[in-house]
Parts: C-alpha cells; sequence; structure tokens
C-alpha cells in the first residue's frame, strides 16, 4: 500500500516562491516537506512542463496558452518535468503528479507523463502517487502504467465518488479540506481509501481534519502544517 507523509507541500511552498518551480521544490524542502504536489501539462511540441493554468498568464505574465506554446519558448522559471524529476531526486522529494490536461488532450497528457515516470523516475525515492480532477486521464494512465498508484481529485464527494474511483483503479482521494463532511470522511475510510485534503494553510484546520481520519494535508505553507501536527 502506497504510503502517503501527514504533510505534502502544495507546488512546493507557494505560499514562499512561485508555485511549480524548482525554487518552490527547494523551498519546500527546507521547510521539512518530504513530499510535493505538482502539475503537469504538455506544450505545443508535447514536451510535459509544470504549469496549472491554462494559460502562462497568472503565473508568468504571458497571455499565451500553454498548449500553443512551444517549449523552447516558455520561460526560463517553467521547469519541464524530467528537470522537476531530477531536482526531486537531488532533494530526495517524493511526488503527487496531478494530470493536469489542457482541454481535449486527457489521454495524451496522462501517456506521457507516466511514459515520462517510467523512463527518469528515481528507484531510491518513494513511487509518486498520480492524480487527477479527469477520470480519463486516470483511466490513461492506469492502461499504460498500472503500476502507478491513482488518487481521485473531487472538489466536493458527492454520492458517485466510490463508483468512480472504482473505475479508474484509484486507491485514494484527494479532495477539497473546507467542504469535506464528517459522514463523508468516514464513509471514505472505512471503504479503505486514502484520504488527502487540499489546500490547508492553517494548523488548526489541519488538526481537526486529521481527527476526522485525513491522512495526509497538501499545504502551501508546509511548515505551518507541519509545526501543527508535531
Amino acid at each position: 500500500m502506497l504510503q502517503l507523509p501527514k504533510v505534502i507541500g502544495h507546488r512546493g511552498a507557494a505560499a514562499y516562491a512561485l508555485e511549480n518551480t524548482l525554487e518552490s521544490f527547494r523551498e519546500a524542502r527546507r521547510r521539512g516537506a518530504t513530499w510535493v504536489e505538482i502539475d503537469v501539462k504538455l506544450t505545443a511540441d508535447n514536451v510535459p512542463i509544470l504549469m496549472h493554468d491554462a494559460s502562462l498568464k497568472r503565473t508568468m505574465g504571458i497571455d499565451r496558452l500553454v498548449a500553443e506554446t512551444r517549449a523552447a519558448d516558455l520561460p526560463r522559471e517553467v521547469p519541464t518535468f524530467e528537470a522537476a524529476i531530477d531536482c526531486f531526486r537531488e532533494l530526495g522529494l517524493g511526488c503527487n503528479v496531478e494530470i493536469k490536461p489542457c482541454e481535449g488532450r486527457e489521454v495524451e497528457t496522462a501517456r506521457v507523463a507516466v511514459e515520462t515516470l517510467r523512463r527518469q523516475w528515481p528507484a531510491t525515492l518513494p513511487a509518486p502517487l498520480l492524480s487527477s480532477f479527469k477520470d480519463t486521464s486516470l483511466s490513461a494512465a492506469r492502461d499504460a502504467a498500472p503500476e502507478f498508484a491513482r488518487a481521485i481529485l473531487i472538489d466536493e464527494i458527492a454520492n458517485d465518488w466510490r463508483a468512480r474511483a472504482e473505475a479508474v483503479g484509484a486507491v485514494g482521494v484527494n479532495t477539497n479540506g473546507k467542504r469535506l463532511t464528517v459522514p463523508r470522511a468516514v464513509e471514505i475510510r472505512k471503504a479503505g481509501y486514502l484520504l488527502s485534503v487540499y489546500t490547508i494553510n492553517d494548523g488548526e484546520v489541519a488538526r481537526l481534519l486529521m481527527g476526522l481520519g485525513v491522512q495526509c494535508v497538501i499545504s502551501d505553507a508546509p511548515d505551518v502544517i507541519l509545526s501543527a501536527l508535531n
């Protein structure tokens, strides 16, 4: 069974450094994180990079879609997935890899992401966890590389959560910690699934969620949550 840490740094340590960058991962490690969460999508020339949004505008100040940008034309701060994995090897960081496809590229993004993991992921690191809001991506990841554990991403748990998890062979549920209810937390844990929550930056809230059976808190400020839980 996959072993997750109590705290995962959200896009590195997004409270302190630009998200999904090598500096953010280094900052997360400096602040005590042993795992980070990242977003993987494809460029116009099918290079897997780290970027949450469909556009470069919010994080890079460039009003251009990732799907229409070649890797060579990206700002230097945007790492390729391979460069990020090299950084994780250097820092000893585990990773929750969110497959974050641009519209219409759900299957393609998943396949490229798992092919990259198969080729590059260090044997010295714990096996990564794949997650996605797109069930199509998780199904493609399962078919291409069933050895990687998967978690469904759900903003608010609905009655079909278990059917969705079973359909993609998920071992975990990653959900919005601000919307998680006690009955849903109990239901998920009793069913034998790993339960992780995002994006919690308040230590007291993290303690309460752990009391509900949450096993992992994804946070922009991993040091804050680690301090609260310790």
